[in-house]
């Protein structure tokens, strides 16, 4: 389906006018950290609270180990201490949480968001979570257009908060705050709705300039569904510009027309785009998937966070009479062991690296014949068996194979536990460039085994269903085959899902094991797989994950970040 633009837009049912406020869901979060930078330092701690047409729908709270101490000056007005971070979880472990308290439609609202949203999205870029982009609304903002300095003497939480009569007084606690902000938000929406602001859409762009030309654009919405799925803004030629997804089509795209959208590149997308074509899903996921499929198979100019295959690489134990490691860039059927996929083919060279200090595979890319040749450099050095003297048979070779198969498909912590030994040592003789090299691969390592260890039992599943509660009520389910959606569907609150599951699983798409999958799609359908509340439906294979795996390393490993960056800032001094 096409939507051409229309030179004039008229009002065509209520929807048109936006959401109403007291329909919209609020979180507001405050934050407390170890420090104002959110590349170098930790959050704290998180508290939010959930609210829609001034009832509270529920409240979020937990204390985040930083993985360093706190310095005493953010002790002293936080009253965080380090004690009292010690059994607190990682923010590894409590950004799902969080993302799942959030939800999928909400509008985030922070006093001066910057600082809570820079923190959030870095702790989501650093351990590979998808940042959903939520809108969002920052209080001092709003605080600035509706409340003049000649009735408060700053825009201060504290301020606000005693100006509007909060029931909570702000504390730097992150809960106490988020309380505050809450009746401060309230006050201000009080204000802004005298001014005409009565919708989501209109506090979005409310103090904002947008050219007149390209509101009138904003008629392109027309006639779009609400309801979740993909949007494609195409140029004159019909040439894709951008891909998106959306749980209302419409509601996103007209807010491209708004000033509500600051993206870089946006702007001239919107100017350049003739047509959008939408593409209802039945889920979220399926929404999800069908944009990572087509922003890999058009490439269009404005998506930054386009989906680039070429880029993946594996770590591959290779296949041959004496096996060794070797980063490639697609897998093949054959009887080889590939981990991955890693980011990059720099990613997993740091990945290879590191194995290579602790493990004496042979590294060597010649072909060994059984006349033997000169020993290498490494052979004489003792850090290889040296196969290719000739004096070693591939049965003698084989246990170093097998035992660095095992620990890459099911156990890493031996493999983590020299490797940790091995920046102990570099520490101890201040080779403070060693430490951070072998720190870096080592992340690298754990990030391509865990995702190897995660996507496995559903790369290699010939047919595998779940079910996901939905927000309304009802069920959403999926059938992933071979690592690849293959279907998605959903029931009614009080519909019979049986009929639903039979008649989607008979319909799926089959899939073949030699089928390409994107990676990221693998990843997208693992994100959905694992959150709380997902039911294994039907299942050809086991679906499990190995006890003492890559990713229990990875969720210990901040500790070891941290001594790398004292390492540097001790390097630093001394130089």
């Amino acid at each position: 389906m096409e939507i051409t633009t229309a030179q004039t837009g008229v009002q065509t049912s209520l929807s048109d006018l936006g959401t109403p406020l007291v329909d919209v869901t609020f979180v507001v979060v405050d934050l407390e950290t170890t420090g104002g930078r959110p590349e170098a330092e930790g959050i704290t701690e998180i508290g939010a609270v959930k609210v829609r047409g001034g009832e509270i729908l529920g409240e979020f709270a937990t204390l985040v180990d930083p993985g360093h101490e706190i310095p005493v000056q953010i002790q002293r007005l936080t009253g965080i201490t380090t004690s009292m971070v010690y059994d607190a979880p990682r923010i590894a472990g409590v950004l799902p949480a969080f993302l799942e308290f959030l939800g999928h439609d909400s509008v985030l609202v922070a006093h001066n968001a910057g600082f809570d949203v820079g923190f959030l999205k870095a702790a989501c870029a650093g351990h590979a979570i998808d940042w959903p982009a939520p809108d969002v609304v920052d209080t001092v903002k709003l605080a600035r257009a509706l409340v003049p300095r000649d009735e408060v003497r700053n825009h201060r939480l504290g301020t606000l908060a005693a100006h509007f009569g909060a029931h909570t007084t702000p504390n730097h606690r992150a809960l106490a705050d988020a309380r505050a902000t809450v009746d401060v938000l309230h006050a201000l929406l009080a204000r802004a709705g005298s001014l005409g602001v009565t919708s989501r859409e209109d506090l979005l762009v409310f103090g904002a300039k947008v050219p007149a030309a390209r509101r009138r654009r904003a008629t392109m919405a027309d006639g779009l569904p609400e309801a979740p799925g993909v949007y494609v803004f195409k140029d004159e030629q019909g040439v894709p510009l951008y891909v998106g997804t959306s749980g209302n089509i419409k509601r996103r795209v007209k807010s491209y027309f708004t000033a509500s959208e600051k993206r870089r590149g946006m702007g001239l997308m919107v100017d350049l785009a003739h047509t959008v074509t939408p593409i209802p899903c039945a889920t979220a996921l399926e929404a999800h998937v069908r944009e990572i499929r087509l922003i890999a198979e058009f490439r269009p100019r404005f998506n930054r966070r386009a989906a680039r295959p070429e880029k993946a690489a594996w770590l591959k134990v290779t296949d041959e009479r004496f096996p060794r490691l070797s980063v490639v860039r697609s897998r093949r059927d054959d009887e080889a062991l590939y981990v991955g996929p890693f980011r990059s083919k720099t990613a997993a060279g740091a990945a290879r690296d590191a194995i290579h200090d602790v493990r004496r595979i042979r590294q060597c890319t010649q072909p060994i014949s059984s006349k033997g040749a000169p020993p290498c450099v490494l052979a004489e050095i003792d850090r290889c068996d040296a196969p290719c003297l000739g004096e070693l048979t591939p049965e003698a070779y084989a246990p170093i194979v097998t035992a660095l198969r095992q620990e890459l498909e099911s156990g890493t912590s031996t493999l983590v536990s020299d490797l940790e030994g091995r920046l102990a040592r570099l520490a101890t003789d201040e080779r403070f460039e060693d430490a951070r090299a072998t720190r870096d691969a080592l992340v690298e390592m754990l990030r391509g085994a865990d995702r190897h260890q995660r996507r496995a039992p559903l790369v290699e599943n010939p047919h595998f269903v779940a079910a996901r509660p939905r927000a309304g009520g009802g069920w959403e389910f999926a059938v992933v085959r071979y690592g690849r959606l293959a279907g998605s569907a959903h029931a009614n609150r009080g519909e019979d899902p049986r009929p639903v599951i039979e008649s989607l699983a008979l319909f799926a798409e089959a899939v073949s094991p030699t089928d390409e999958t994107l990676p990221e799609e693998t990843d997208v359908v693992l994100r959905w797989l694992e959150r709380p509340g997902t039911r294994v439906v039907d299942s050809d294979l086991p679906w499990v994950s190995p006890v003492g795996g890559a990713g229990g390393a990875l969720s210990r490993l901040d500790p070891l970040v941290e001594r790398a960056r004292e390492l540097a800032w001790e390097e630093e001094r001394a130089s």
